[in-house]
């Protein structure tokens, strides 16, 4: 799926996201309130605007339960009237050196928001923000083929991966 759409075309509106689930057991617990912050306003973005596609299908809007199992990212994907439609499990492999990596500068980041002069906080933010491009970049190659998503919902659909993945 492009990242644009083509002008005079309207996206289908049954190829979107209508409701989030982070399975519970799968969510790290040790109440770091920016992941918590971060995993909140995530759910709420893809919800106000994304592109969430199954390739053969076209019953959507569809609800997505994310969770981590034997080391994958399951993706659970139901139609609003329908359960069970999809199934695919993701392995987090590619993402954990980006992952570690996305840890480290934001740790660094809301450290420096502390005392840290701008342009110190700035440069964190940059190299934060480049993290997340490159793990939204891998998660839609490889849901390519599987599930289609534009890259704002990839990026969003990182911050939920990045929360779950987190332990404390």
């Amino acid at each position: 799926m492009s990242d644009a759409t083509e002008p005079g075309i309207k996206p289908d509106p049954r190829a979107r996201l209508s409701a989030i689930t982070l399975d519970s057991a799968s969510i790290g617990h040790g109440g770091n309130h920016h992941i918590e912050h971060e995993r909140e306003v995530a759910i709420f973005d893809i919800l106000d605007g994304n592109s969430f596609a199954i390739p053969g299908r076209s019953d959507g809007p569809y609800k997505l339960t994310l969770s981590i199992e034997d080391e994958k990212l399951v993706f659970a994907v139901d139609t609003e009237t329908e359960s069970k439609v999809f199934t695919y499990p993701l392995s987090l492999t590619p993402f954990r050196r980006i992952i570690r990596d996305y840890f480290l500068v934001c740790d660094s980041y809301y450290e420096a928001i502390r005392s840290a002069p701008p342009a110190r906080i700035q440069a964190i933010d940059i190299g934060r923000r480049g993290l997340h491009d490159d793990g939204s970049r891998v998660l839609q190659e490889k849901l390519a083929g599987k599930i289609d998503v534009d890259f704002d919902t990839a990026r969003r659909l990182f911050t939920l991966l990045a929360a779950l993945h987190w332990r404390g």
